[in-house]
């Protein structure tokens, strides 16, 4: 695979050189779009509506709008001279038991390897204290251009790093949970039926919708 990401570690004296590759990827049925009348491909075209006229990508830039609608154009210069301690540093701030973590703010997995040869031992070394104290590493990481809160966390002898949704990123329910009260009978019924259903080997499930398109 190819690395997305590579810096180290840090975490008291510790500097531990990694890189970061991509844990999962999505198995879309890419359906295109033509004009309906004659089969024709249909195209999505970059226009200037400055100029009036076509342009290529190598020609479009990045702005960011003011509040008075003024736009600000950022270069990726600018970018790259963020004051981001994380660009290239994934920040260690604490560990905490895993089960710690709401599971709703998982966001994507990425894999973490060793940086180099140097890297193996003490890279194993964090994999098993890890796994032995039931604790997650919780970090700060920029990556892609956005920082992000994550976990690093064991995993078949090797490190994940997870990253997490910051908490103003999830959507208050408001009251959308019943206020229904239940009885002892009733949930004793209900855990009578859960039982009465097999266990699931997830890892064996088919995705039959994309199989059907």
């Amino acid at each position: 695979m190819r690395a997305l990401w590579s810096g180290v570690i840090q975490f008291g004296q510790v500097v531990l050189p990694v890189k970061l590759f991509p844990a999962t990827e999505e198995h879309k049925v890419r359906l295109r779009e033509i004009h309906a009348a004659d089969g024709g491909r249909v195209q999505h075209r970059r226009f200037c509506e400055a100029e009036d006229r076509e342009i290529g990508y190598e020609e479009v830039g990045r702005d960011w709008e003011l509040p008075d609608g003024q736009l600000v154009p950022l270069t990726d210069q600018d970018l790259e001279h963020l004051p981001l301690a994380t660009r290239h540093v994934v920040e260690m701030l604490g560990f905490v038991p895993g089960q710690d973590i709401d599971p709703i703010l998982y966001s994507r997995p990425h894999y973490v390897g060793p940086g180099g040869p140097s890297a193996d031992r003490p890279y194993a070394l964090l994999v098993e204290a890890l796994a032995r104290t039931g604790q997650v590493g919780v970090c700060k990481v920029a990556v892609r251009s956005r920082e992000r809160i994550a976990l690093l966390r064991p995993r078949h002898g090797m490190l994940i790093l997870q990253t997490l949704l910051w908490q103003d990123e999830l959507r208050d329910p408001g009251d959308l949970a019943p206020s229904a009260p239940v009885t002892e009978g009733e949930l004793e019924l209900a855990e009578a039926l859960m039982r009465e259903l097999p266990g699931v080997e997830v890892g064996q499930l088919q995705d039959e919708y994309r199989r059907a398109l």
